[in-house]
């Protein structure tokens, strides 16, 4: 059903090969409201590839998941059912194994480091190996790093997470690392007003775009995994582009991450202060030494479930989790 509607959203790739003067709409999925940092990222890509092609290609988001959960609509792009999608990389490790190398926990000091190497050489041998699974990888963005926030109690160490029924994302190390129970991101909402779950980590952009706190009123800064975002492409999609039209696609990417990254800047201070504000039971922000506490075996016990699973997994095994107390906050 839910591939039934891509084929109806997606029709881009069906008139990549008409007349540059036609009309080429593409479809943009993502699991986050049109207003979130995904949405204001969207809305770059279309301008700048309407720009570039002088009006010959539109865009129109599909967002809040409309055609379905994130790993629902990177399947759409492999079956070129649908075009592009700005994603977590949550589900992405189930496609390319490689990029679970980036969920491991306090893996990056700040916002500057991940970002560097995202851009960098790292970065774009973890695109080209995106390019060797079925999908295209355009460019990396963020969401933030993430917090856990629940309706049951403070969090002030990682003890406190025990008898949680926390959400991840559907995604291995996440899975492994805190042994809790895997949704799809449109489900968690109602999964959290009906008590199937009580807690759920997600960056401050997702918290406060999806409105948890009408549902949860602990809150804790933990800062425990970066979420990078991925803007991905149907190979489809892409073999039916001349090599102009494949250089606005690249471009338009581009666009997306540097203004994800802006509203994710902005976000970072105005966010906090609004779970603060509207925080109804606690309020909690931490970085790395102060939530794990000094000397503790914190960082070990986390990593050590889920290195097996993301072991050897980084293509220049450059990147090691940090263990010290700098947090991930940008100063």
């Amino acid at each position: 059903m839910k591939h039934a509607l891509f084929a109806v959203a997606s029709t881009f790739a069906l008139l990549a090969g008409t007349s540059a003067s036609a009309q080429q709409p593409i479809v943009i999925g993502h699991a986050l409201s049109p207003t979130s940092h995904y949405g204001l990222g969207a809305d770059p890509f279309i301008a700048k590839l309407e720009e570039l092609s002088d009006g010959a290609i539109t865009g129109t988001q599909a967002p809040a998941g409309q055609l379905g959960g994130e790993r629902d609509m990177i399947e759409g792009l492999q079956i070129g059912s649908l075009d592009v999608v700005i994603t977590s990389t949550g589900p992405l490790g189930n496609f390319v194994p490689k990029i679970y190398a980036l969920d491991l926990p306090f893996l990056f000091r700040d916002y500057d480091h991940a970002r560097a190497v995202l851009v960098g050489e790292i970065g774009q041998e973890l695109l080209a190996k995106i390019d060797e699974n079925n999908l295209v990888g355009l460019a990396w963005s963020e969401n933030d790093f993430r917090h856990v926030r629940n309706s049951q109690r403070p969090v002030r160490t990682p003890a406190d997470l025990e008898g949680l029924k926390l959400r991840t994302m559907e995604n291995k190390v996440h899975m492994e690392a805190f042994s809790q129970i895997p949704m799809a991101f449109p489900e968690l909402f109602t999964a959290l007003q009906q008590g199937v779950v009580d807690s759920q980590e997600n960056p401050v952009t997702v918290i406060t775009a999806s409105k948890f706190r009408e549902v949860q009123g602990h809150v804790s800064l933990t800062g425990h995994v970066y979420s990078p975002v991925a803007v991905l492409a149907s190979p489809i999609l892409i073999d039916g582009l001349t090599d102009e039209q494949k250089g606005w696609l690249n471009e338009a990417a581009k666009a997306s991450a540097v203004a994800k990254r802006a509203e994710v800047n902005r976000l970072e201070d105005t966010g906090v202060a609004l779970l603060r504000e509207n925080a109804h039971g606690s309020h909690h922000r931490y970085r790395q030494g102060t939530f794990c506490g000094a000397g503790s075996t914190c960082l070990q016990n986390l990593h050590r479930p889920v290195w097996p699973r993301a072991g050897g997994a980084h293509p220049s095994g450059q990147v090691t989790p940090q263990t010290s107390g700098a947090g991930p906050y940008r100063t």
